[in-house]
């Protein structure tokens, strides 16, 4: 049979011949239901609304203190208000904590599931909630979980306000006293071996230069002063200066040109001994005469100025030398002391932002929760939805009913029409028709009609308990309290 052929006739008839296996469970199962929502406690919910305000000050201090912004409050919100610490603080303000620990983990984790937030608003409203079968106990609730989130919310900012002063006011001292201790350091190594860092390298070379240059001449000079001392001297020979000259001369040589005047003086000596040589001249002079005493005595001061002029050149290429390091040690101090100098600074800073902070967080000035609609004590319950369990009812037992009709038939085995007897393979020689008793089909439609009615007037009660609980009226409900309490 194809769906288009579908006989709702056979249905019909089937339902009519098992109207009372049709209806009586059908009711029967409406009743249970509809009893049943009545036993369920009714739910009452309690809201409290809070907004969310940003204070003035805080935007005109905006840069010189801080504060947690309300998007960042909020974005905790739902996991502070439904933390197990604050809602068993709220339960042992309201005495409802339990004894046993397994029987207080437990209604703690029904005050959690049960509370809900809800963020609207542009994230400036929230709204808690929360449903029981008491309405005082959910007004109490909501009212007592807001309040004392507020108040532990504030708490908190203070405390870490003063906290935050606290530290930055100890790292400052921290940092004052390094900053002291990098600067003794760095003026310590500036007036100490770290003052040649100071110095200029050209006019050390300058100076070296120089002295070098000096350094020449006297010792040309005293090159001088010694060949005219030999002169001098008992048994002076010239072929014991030429030797020297000539050393002179190269030296000289190697550095200056002819026209240097103390080249042009080394060749006339060389050239006066030289003349000497040739004549076999030999001069005795006696040691003791002024004129040698007066030669040696500057020979003396001669040497002792190479002296001077030698050390005053190894110095300062000493300390040539030595700049760049001292230069590295100073800029290594300098900076030192210029990034604890800039930390403290900072610090000094942020301390006045975070007196400012903590003043605005002591007085209240920041963000502020501002309770708009404080919970109420709810008069209607808000569940269970006692009509749609009822319309589900409804609709249970009529399916109920049905399907008992088509599994009696289902489960019934004798032959119904005649496809069923021609399917067993049995020949269909005629059709008798039932034969009713006229009388008993009298007193069957009688009976038929007292069933319908019962059935309908029942049906219809069921109906007016629905139609009273789609209008708000529960006055069932109440009475059902009134009874069970």
């Amino acid at each position: 049979m194809t769906p288009d052929e579908f006989d709702y006739n056979k249905y019909l008839n089937l339902v009519k011949r098992n109207k009372v296996l049709c209806l009586v469970p059908a009711l029967a199962i409406m009743t249970v239901i509809t009893v049943a929502s009545y036993l369920i406690p009714n739910q009452y919910e309690a809201k409290c609304t809070v907004f969310v305000e940003k204070s003035v000050i805080s935007e005109l201090l905006k840069g010189l203190a801080f504060s947690p912004s309300a998007d960042d409050k909020i974005k905790v919100l739902s996991y502070a208000l439904s933390s197990r610490t604050l809602i068993s603080k709220v339960l042992d303000e309201l005495d409802l904590e339990k004894n046993n620990g397994y029987e207080q983990e437990k209604l703690i984790k029904k005050y959690q599931d049960k509370t809900q937030i809800k963020i609207k608003d542009r994230e400036e409203l929230f709204v808690v909630s929360f449903q029981d079968k008491n309405p005082k106990i959910a007004r109490d609730y909501v009212n007592a979980l807001v309040r004392r989130y507020i108040d532990e919310n504030t708490s908190s900012k203070r405390e870490e306000s003063y906290g935050a002063n606290k530290f930055v006011s100890e790292q400052l001292t921290t940092f004052r006293e390094k900053l002291d201790k990098s600067e003794e350091a760095a003026n310590a190594f500036k007036s100490g071996s770290g003052s040649i860092a100071s110095m200029d390298p050209s006019l050390l070379l300058k100076d070296i230069n120089d002295s070098q240059q000096r350094l020449d001449e006297l010792r040309i000079r005293r090159t001088q002063l010694e060949t005219a001392l030999s002169g001098l001297s008992r048994v002076s020979s010239a072929q014991s200066n030429m030797p020297t000259l000539q050393k002179r001369l190269q030296e000289l040589q190697l550095q200056y040109t002819d026209s240097y005047p103390e080249i042009q003086r080394v060749k006339e000596d060389i050239r006066a001994l030289n003349e000497q040589l040739k004549s076999g001249q030999r001069i005795d002079t006696p040691v003791d005469s002024p004129e040698y005493a007066k030669i040696n005595s500057e020979l003396r001061a001669l040497r002792q100025a190479e002296t001077n002029l030698a050390n005053n050149i190894t110095k300062n290429r000493s300390l040539l030398h030595n700049i760049p390091a001292a230069k590295a040690t100073l800029d290594s101090l300098e900076r030192e002391k210029n990034s604890q100098k800039n930390l403290y600074e900072a610090l000094l800073a942020r301390q006045g932002q975070s007196e400012v902070s903590k003043q605005m967080e002591v007085q209240d000035k920041s963000t502020v929760f501002r309770v708009v609609d404080p919970a109420v004590l709810p008069y209607r319950p808000v569940g269970p939805d006692r009509a749609r369990i009822i319309l589900m009812g409804i609709l249970a037992g009529i399916g109920g009913g049905l399907g008992l009709v088509l599994l009696k038939d289902q489960m019934d085995g004798s032959i119904k029409n005649i496809d069923m007897a021609k399917q067993l393979g049995f020949p269909v020689l005629a059709v008798i028709p039932r034969i009713e008793d006229p009388q008993r089909l009298a007193q069957q439609a009688k009976s038929d009609r007292r069933l319908y009615v019962a059935a309908g007037v029942y049906f219809t009660i069921i109906l007016l308990v629905l139609a009273t609980e789609v209008a708000g009226v529960t006055v069932i409900s109440k009475a059902i309290t009134r009874l069970t309490s």
